[in-house]
């Protein structure tokens, strides 16, 4: 058995990312990021979860009732997250639809009910010199948590992405400059 603590990778810091639909994509994970992607701010410390999940019919044969073979009837790839950052972005994120409108430095949020608001999404998960870049060129919040208000709490926004596939299937892209990627441990 080969081991490599080299290879051993914690999500230190990172950032979200959220653009207009179609805006162009970065196309590896040390490129600069376009300027129609905007930071979401501050992020909780439970940092990002990607969730994959998939849904499979099985196929029993006759003889003996054994299954012969799996079908995948469904799969959906998402990210969830805490923003802690109030701002426009993120209160837009949080209720889809709706746009804030400052005027004169006031401010007015009209909660609209929720309509689709597909865009672009983007993370970046750095552990030191190694860095992950993750792209989904189409994805929409598809899920919120509640709100609270509360005296010793940063007012936090629970979001959930869904990940929609493109033409070919692919529904994110990661990047990477960790050389870990690239290297088979030795049998």
């Amino acid at each position: 058995m080969s081991l490599s603590a080299n290879a051993v990778r914690v999500a230190v810091t990172g950032a979200a990312y959220v653009a207009p639909p179609k805006t162009t994509l970065p196309t590896d994970s040390e490129a600069t990021w376009n300027v129609a992607f905007t930071d979401i701010g501050w992020i909780s410390d439970d940092g990002i979860t990607e969730s994959n999940s998939a849904d499979s019919s099985e196929i029993k044969g006759w003889q003996g009732g054994q299954t012969v073979r799996k079908v995948i009837s469904s799969s959906e790839m998402t990210f969830s997250f805490t923003a802690i950052e109030t701002s426009k972005t993120v209160l837009e994120l949080y209720h889809k639809g709706s746009k804030v409108i400052t005027t004169s430095g006031k401010s007015v949020l009209a909660v609209k009910a929720p309509g689709p608001d597909r865009r672009t999404f983007g993370f970046d998960v750095i552990d030191g010199d190694a860095h992950i870049r993750i792209v989904i060129p189409d994805g929409e919040v598809t899920e919120t948590g509640d709100i609270t208000y509360k005296g010793d709490e940063a007012i936090a926004y629970e979001l959930t992405i869904t990940a929609y596939p493109g033409p070919d299937g692919t529904v994110a892209f990661k990047y990477s400059n960790d050389p870990a990627w690239g290297s088979t441990p030795a049998v």
